[in-house]
C-alpha cells in the first residue's frame, strides 16, 4: 500500500471514530442504559455475572469502561494521524490534549440529549482512556528503541 492510501485510511479510521463517540453521546439516556444492561447480559451469558459481583455499580462500571476505552482507541487514531506531520513527542503530546478537548466537548454535546447531561468526572474518564494509551504507546516505543 503506498503513502497516500496509507494517509487516506488513517483519516477517515480517526474522522469515522469520532463519528461513532458523537453518535452514542447522541443516544438519550434510557437507550444508552439499556446498551449498557445489554453488555451487562451478554458477559453473564458468558459466565460472568456482574450484578453478583458488583451489584447496582455494574452498569455504572460498563458506561465508564466504555467510555475509558473509546478514549484509548480515540488517543491511538490521533496519534496515528498526528504522527504524519510531527515527531514522536509532539504526537504524544498533541494527541493527548486533543483527547481532552474532544471530550470536554462532547460532555457539552451531551448537555443537549435528553437523559443526559455535562460530567467532567466523564471527561477526566475520557481522557484517563487517553493518558493510558498514551503511556501504553510509550512502552511500546521503549521497547522498539530498545531492540535497535
Amino acid at each position: 500500500m503506498n503513502d497516500k492510501n496509507r494517509k487516506l485510511i488513517r483519516w477517515i479510521l480517526w474522522i469515522a471514530w469520532m463519528i461513532v463517540i458523537f453518535i452514542f453521546s447522541q443516544l438519550p439516556g434510557d437507550v444508552s442504559d439499556e446498551q449498557s444492561k445489554l453488555v451487562i447480559y451478554i458477559f453473564n451469558v458468558l459466565g460472568l455475572d456482574l450484578n453478583s459481583h458488583l451489584g447496582n455499580l455494574a452498569n455504572f462500571v460498563i458506561r465508564k469502561g466504555a467510555h475509558f476505552t473509546e478514549y484509548f482507541i480515540l488517543y491511538i487514531l490521533t496519534l496515528n494521524v498526528l504522527r504524519m506531520y510531527m515527531d514522536k513527542r509532539k504526537a504524544w503530546n498533541y494527541s493527548l490534549a486533543f483527547v481532552f478537548l474532544y471530550a470536554c466537548s462532547d460532555e457539552f454535546h451531551q448537555s443537549f440529549v435528553p437523559g443526559r447531561g455535562p460530567a467532567f468526572r466523564d471527561v477526566l474518564i475520557d481522557t484517563s482512556g487517553g493518558a493510558f494509551a498514551y503511556i501504553v504507546t510509550s512502552v511500546i516505543n521503549r521497547f522498539k528503541i530498545g531492540k535497535k
